[in-house]
């Protein structure tokens, strides 16, 4: 296997060839934030947290979709990131209504986990309050568009893990939400296999197990890598 070489905060590593920035940046180290990253599915850049500075480009580029080349020179924490990344965890809670101290997942949320990273303590920006309905119709999961931060890892899991795509996205900016077979109910939706893969891999309180109270619902992501690393492996081909 190919080795390349790169510097990140100033710090010689190397990365395996074909490895993203966010990868190469884990075995060297260094933790980079991300909400639509999980392992096991593909990346799509999504959320705009782990975006880092390349010397010699213009702009910031997504670790996540980002490929390690020779030479490389990444910096990762710098005052404009850092900003940036406090501001983007700013506007998902005022777009949506992530209130914590009611929510199934509070003490294990990812977002609130990276507004304490960020050093969030206020935002500072108006809060829409839209108005989002809540999904109960599915006789063993609920939906919650409130907490949704639109990082798509549902819809990948669905579609890439399991095979039935019964996710997708319907709107535009701040009128998106995450939809079920055409925009039906649920419980509705034929082509669910009721697998829980989609809640697992949910980051925050957006999808959920019917019954589960405040700060109850830890959800295990190890579960999806393990699935999708068993079938690479064919553990279960006989």
């Amino acid at each position: 296997m190919a080795v390349v070489t790169f510097t990140i905060d100033d710090v010689l590593a190397s990365a395996r060839e074909g490895a993203t920035l966010l990868e190469a940046a884990g075995e060297s180290g260094v933790k980079l934030p991300t909400l639509c990253h999980v392992e096991g599915v593909s990346d799509v850049g999504a959320c705009r947290l782990c975006l880092v500075e390349v010397e010699g480009q213009r702009k910031l580029l997504p670790a996540c979709t980002t490929n390690v080349t020779e030479g490389m020179v990444v910096r990762t924490a710098t005052e404009k990131l850092q900003e940036y990344r406090r501001t983007i965890v700013e506007l998902l809670f005022s777009e949506r209504n992530h209130v914590c101290s009611v929510c199934v997942v509070n003490g294990h949320c990812e977002l609130q986990d990276l507004a304490i990273e960020v050093g969030m303590d206020h935002v500072r920006f108006d809060y829409l309050h839209p108005q989002c309905d809540v999904d109960a119709t599915h006789a063993r999961f609920t939906r919650d568009h409130n907490r949704c931060v639109l990082c798509s890892r549902c819809i990948r899991v669905c579609d890439e893990v399991e095979g039935a795509h019964t996710w997708d996205v319907m709107g535009r900016g701040a009128n998106c939400r995450i939809i079920a077979d055409m925009d039906m109910p649920w419980g509705s939706a034929d082509s669910c296999t009721s697998c829980g893969k989609c809640v697992m891999a949910c980051p925050t309180g957006a999808l959920f197990t019917s019954g589960a109270t405040t700060a109850e619902m830890e959800k295990d992501r190890s579960r999806l890598s393990f699935i999708v690393q068993a079938r690479e492996n064919h553990r279960w081909v006989r």
